[in-house]
């Protein structure tokens, strides 16, 4: 500080979780002749992508030393100024963290309209979004190609690794299949053997997610005809129900 030149501190890289806030940190030293005008009119920025030119996404202007840094521009009204500029430190947080929010941020300061009272890093801040794995879907379904089949996607940073568990709490082999979005996985386990349940785990470095789905199959013999008995037995109550309902409301509307 103090010097013929300025200078500007930031963090190379960030790591910040899906969901919750982020801090951004960026302190500056102007040269020393600009002291004087730091006193005066000050700008506050923030970009992405690339500098000068990136996309703004935040940017206050505060008018005097007297007065707090004002915002103008807050891109999906995600960002807060943490630092206080007259105290050279224009950090700021990321709220509400999702996968858009990886991106590379570059952070500026004004201090007049001159040229030479501006600065911007031009490294600029890479944010990485992390995320424990999370079921997203688990499901079964039936087709001739696959008979009946359970499904099972989960997303999470790194893209976690997905394991079947069948009834008998043996380790299943699954079928990987490609996934539309970058950071989820799904596998899918054909041709489903036993009942009971099946359970899909998810794994990363960050932790685990579970999800269940139950799935029950009519089988051949004395267990298929006694099923198929049951289910005519409580359709042909459903509708002994409903002629009832239909008998009572026409007697009394008469």
């Amino acid at each position: 500080f103090g010097g013929n030149s300025w200078t500007l501190q930031v963090s190379k890289d960030v790591k910040g979780e899906i969901g919750k806030s982020v801090l951004l940190p960026c302190s500056f030293s102007p040269p020393h002749h600009l002291h004087r005008s730091h006193e005066s009119g000050l700008t506050v920025i923030w970009r992405i992508r690339h500098p000068y030119n990136g996309s703004v996404v935040f940017k206050c202007v505060s008018d005097s030393s007297l007065d707090p840094c004002k915002t103008n521009i807050n891109h999906m009204n995600k960002f807060r100024l943490i630092g206080n500029p007259r105290n050279n430190n224009i950090s700021i947080s990321i709220g509400n963290l999702t996968w858009e929010d990886s991106n590379r941020y570059y952070c500026r300061v004004e201090l007049s309209s001159d040229r030479h009272d501006k600065y911007e890093t031009k490294s600029g801040t890479l944010l990485h979004i992390f995320a424990s794995p999370r079921i997203v879907n688990i499901s079964v379904a039936f087709d001739k190609v696959r008979g009946y089949h359970a499904v099972c996607t989960a997303e999470g940073e790194p893209v976690p690794s997905l394991v079947w568990t069948d009834p008998m709490n043996i380790h299943e082999e699954a079928f990987p299949t490609i996934s539309v979005f970058r950071h989820q996985r799904t596998t899918e386990l054909h041709y489903l053997r036993h009942d009971g349940k099946y359970t899909c785990v998810a794994t990363n470095s960050h932790g685990k997610a579970e999800g269940s789905v139950y799935f029950f199959k009519f089988t051949s013999g004395v267990s298929g005809r006694t099923g198929y008995i049951i289910l005519c037995a409580a359709l042909g109550v459903k509708l002994l129900l409903l002629f009832l309902m239909f008998g009572v409301t026409s007697y009394y509307s008469r």
